[in-house]
């Protein structure tokens, strides 16, 4: 399968015409389209397209250059992604290391391409494990006296190092709203599918008790709204009375896991489009 070089995400009012003359103008610098995905919401009347394309030589300024007439007569917001550069994340974790593990060890066999630039916590405990993979580790104790100090230093981190991503990974402070706002879409969460129904402490074991029959994760955007930004994507896998408490956890652990690798892979592969309160997911 053919690489590609770039890929577009376009968005704005349904008209027709548009997929015409993005292909057109793409055409005319001699690029040629390997992928593309395409969707209306009836409700907003917005179109969404993404294509991936192997531009035959033609540089980043090229295709904009060439598709912007086609913008300014459709009002088309385009985003455009150079996939020859590597994307980088940040990921931050408290005290259960098991996502960014995962993480770690789906970015070493290729089937994520990222680099972590650093991983920051609350806690001394993942040290070891950022120092033997080479990635910078910083250890930022978390109080209500050094919040704001906190994210100023996350903050500085994230422009000196040019990370276009946060990635959550059971990080277990809750980020300002502020921090949340001016990076919204470049934050992403994971959290076990039981919130609101079961908040707090121990989680697994509060629906353990419960005798729930299904447990999952979701992956989302962070915003000031805990735990309520954007979905990019869930799982869930049954559970029965004959298990434990520490067998709901330890699923837990592996849906959580799972879960936030596809949904920072969905997005560092610009296949993850806001719409409102809502994703737009090209899988």
């Amino acid at each position: 399968m053919i690489r590609p070089t770039h890929i577009l995400n376009l968005a704005c009012d349904d008209r027709p015409g548009i997929v015409a003359a993005v292909s057109a103008a793409l055409a005319g610098i001699g690029a040629n389209i390997v992928e593309s995905a395409q969707f209306w919401d009836q409700q907003t009347n917005r179109f969404f397209m993404r294509v991936a394309l192997d531009a035959r030589g033609a540089e980043s300024a090229a295709i904009r250059e060439a598709t912007a007439p086609a913008a300014q007569r459709f009002g088309i917001d385009i985003r455009l992604t150079d996939t020859a550069r590597k994307p980088k994340i940040i990921v931050m974790v408290s005290k259960f290391d098991h996502a960014l593990l995962h993480l770690l060890y789906q970015i070493r066999v290729g089937w994520l391409d990222a680099e972590v630039a650093a991983i920051v916590s609350n806690h001394e405990d993942s040290r070891a494990e950022a120092e033997s993979a080479g990635i910078p580790y910083h250890c930022w104790k978390v109080t209500p006296a050094t919040k704001a100090e906190q994210e100023a230093r996350l903050t500085a981190l994230v422009e000196e190092t040019g990370a276009g991503l946060v990635v959550l990974a059971r990080y277990m402070q809750v980020l300002s709203d502020d921090f949340s706002s001016r990076l919204f879409g470049r934050i992403i969460n994971i959290h076990h599918s039981f919130l609101p129904s079961f908040k707090g402490a121990k989680p697994y074991h509060q629906a353990h008790d419960r005798g729930v029959k299904l447990i999952g994760a979701t992956a989302h955007y962070v915003t000031p709204d805990l735990d309520e930004g954007p979905i990019i994507e869930q799982e869930t896998e049954r559970v029965t009375h004959a298990m434990s408490a520490e067998d709901f956890v330890a699923v837990g652990r592996d849906i959580e896991s799972r879960v936030l690798a596809r949904a920072v892979k969905l997005h560092l592969e610009s296949r993850v489009m806001l719409s409102g309160n809502k994703t737009i997911v090209f899988a």
